[in-house]
C-alpha cells in the first residue's frame, strides 16, 4: 500500500528558511576566515624575511668573490683597470635569460646592475663624466649603465667630457649620440675626428619630456628654457599649446631648469629628475614630446678596446677618396664577409675642402675573423681606417 501522502512546505517559505539560517551563519564563517587569515600572514611575511636575509647573505658573498677576483688581478693602478664592461654585459643577458617572472627584465637588471656597481666599488668608485648640470639626461644614462655606485663628474658641454677622460680625470664618459627622432649629436661625431678615446659601450634611454615651472601655471609662461634637441622633440607641441612663448636655447635641458627656477613667468623642457633636483612642478603632468618611444642612444667613452662579449658592435670611421665608386669600395668588404651594417652616416672630414668621412656601426667585434678580413680588404680602397671601438650592444 502507498504511504499517505505528507503535505510539504511551500518551496519559497523553504528557500526564505534556507536564507535565513545561511544569513545566520554568515558573520560566524566570515570571523572564523579572519582568524584563520591572520596566522597565514604572519607565516608569509616570516618567509619574506626569511628570504630577505638569504639574499643578504649571497649578495655579502658575492662581494667577498668580487675581492678575490680583484686579488686574483693582482695590484692595478686604478678602478678602471678593474672594470670588465664585456662581462657585465654577460651577467645582464643571463639575468634576462633566466627571467620567468613575475617581475620585467627591466626591474631585474636594474636590481643586478646596483649589485655589481655596489661590488666594484669596494675597490674604488668609478669617476665617470657627464653633460651636466645635476638633473640631465645624460646622468640619467650613467645611473643606468654604472648604478649609483660610480661618481658623476657633472661637466659643462660634451667637449669636456672627452678633454676630461683623455686627461685620466674621468675613468669614461657618457655622451649622447642619436635621437630616434632628431636623428644625430654632431658635436659628439665631430669629436671622434680628432680624438683617440675609443667606444666602450652604449645605453639607450626613453627620455620623457615635460614642460616644468615655478608656479605649475601654463597661463603664467612667456619663456622656455631647453637643449635645442628638446625643443625639436617637442615642436608640435609647443606650436600647439605656447605659441608665442620666447625659445631661449641653453646648454642642456638641466641648465634649462637652474635658469626657470628663478621666476614665475619662465619654464622649462627637462625630465622628472630635473624638476626634483631644482624644486619646479610639472606644469603638464604628462610628457609633451611628440613621438612618445623618444628614445636616445649614449656612447661610454674610454681609453681602450675590451675583449668581446658575445653581442657586440664595431663602430668605425672611414675616410674616402675623391673618385667614382668611392662608397661601394667602403661597403662591399663587409657584404662579401657577412656583417651586417647597422647605421652609416657621412661628415665633413675637416681635412679638406669637400671631403667627407663615413661614420658606420657594424655587427660584431673587431677580434672576430670576419670583421679582421673585412677591414683588411677595407683599407686597401681608402684614404684611413680609424676604429672607434668594439662593445657590448646595449642590454634591452
Amino acid at each position: 500500500m502507498a504511504a499517505p501522502n505528507k503535505p510539504s512546505r511551500p518551496p519559497a517559505k523553504k528557500a526564505a528558511r534556507s536564507g535565513a539560517k545561511k544569513a545566520t551563519r554568515t558573520p560566524a564563517a566570515s570571523s572564523q576566515a579572519q582568524v584563520a587569515a591572520a596566522p597565514a600572514l604572519a607565516d608569509v611575511r616570516a618567509r619574506i624575511d626569511g628570504i630577505d636575509r638569504q639574499i643578504q647573505e649571497l649578495i655579502a658573498q658575492r662581494a667577498a668573490f668580487a675581492l678575490q677576483v680583484g686579488k686574483a688581478k693582482g695590484k692595478l693602478a686604478a678602478a678602471v683597470d678593474y672594470y670588465r664592461p664585456e662581462r657585465e654585459a654577460q651577467v645582464l643577458r643571463m639575468v634576462v635569460d633566466r627571467n620567468e617572472g613575475p617581475l620585467s627584465d627591466e626591474v631585474l637588471v636594474h636590481v643586478f646592475r646596483e649589485i655589481m656597481s655596489a661590488c666594484l666599488a669596494q675597490q674604488e668608485p668609478l669617476k665617470i663624466g657627464y653633460l651636466g648640470p645635476e638633473g640631465t639626461f645624460s646622468q640619467q644614462a650613467v645611473l643606468k649603465h654604472f648604478g649609483r655606485s660610480a661618481h658623476g663628474l657633472p661637466l659643462g658641454s660634451i667637449e669636456e667630457v672627452f678633454q676630461e677622460v683623455e686627461a685620466g680625470n674621468a675613468d669614461f664618459g657618457v655622451v649622447p649620440v642619436e635621437n630616434s627622432g632628431q636623428g644625430t649629436i654632431q658635436v659628439t661625431l665631430d669629436m671622434f675626428l680628432t680624438s683617440a678615446l675609443k667606444i666602450c659601450g652604449e645605453v639607450e634611454l626613453m627620455v620623457h619630456q615635460y614642460l616644468l615651472s615655478r608656479s605649475g601655471r601654463l597661463e603664467d609662461i612667456e619663456r622656455i628654457y631647453a637643449h635645442p634637441q628638446a625643443f625639436a622633440q617637442t615642436a608640435g607641441w609647443l606650436r600647439t599649446n605656447l605659441p608665442r612663448a620666447e625659445k631661449v636655447p641653453v646648454s642642456s635641458n638641466a641648465e634649462g631648469a637652474r635658469r626657470a627656477r628663478g621666476a614665475d613667468d619662465s619654464a622649462a623642457i627637462a625630465g622628472e629628475s630635473a624638476a626634483h633636483v631644482y624644486g619646479l612642478k610639472k606644469v603638464i603632468m604628462r610628457p609633451i614630446q611628440d613621438d612618445k618611444d623618444n628614445t636616445t642612444r649614449f656612447l661610454v667613452i674610454g681609453r681602450r678596446i675590451f675583449p668581446p662579449s658575445g653581442h657586440d658592435r664595431t663602430s668605425i670611421l672611414v675616410f674616402i677618396h675623391d673618385k667614382p665608386g668611392a662608397l661601394f669600395d667602403v661597403l662591399s668588404p663587409f657584404a662579401r664577409h657577412g656583417i651586417s651594417m647597422n647605421r652609416i652616416e657621412s661628415r665633413p672630414s675637416h681635412q679638406a675642402k669637400w671631403e667627407y668621412a663615413f661614420f658606420i656601426d657594424l655587427a660584431g667585434h673587431v677580434d672576430d675573423e670576419a670583421m679582421k678580413q673585412a677591414l683588411s680588404e677595407l683599407e686597401r680602397h681608402v684614404a684611413q681606417v680609424k676604429v672607434l671601438g668594439s662593445y657590448p650592444v646595449a642590454v634591452p
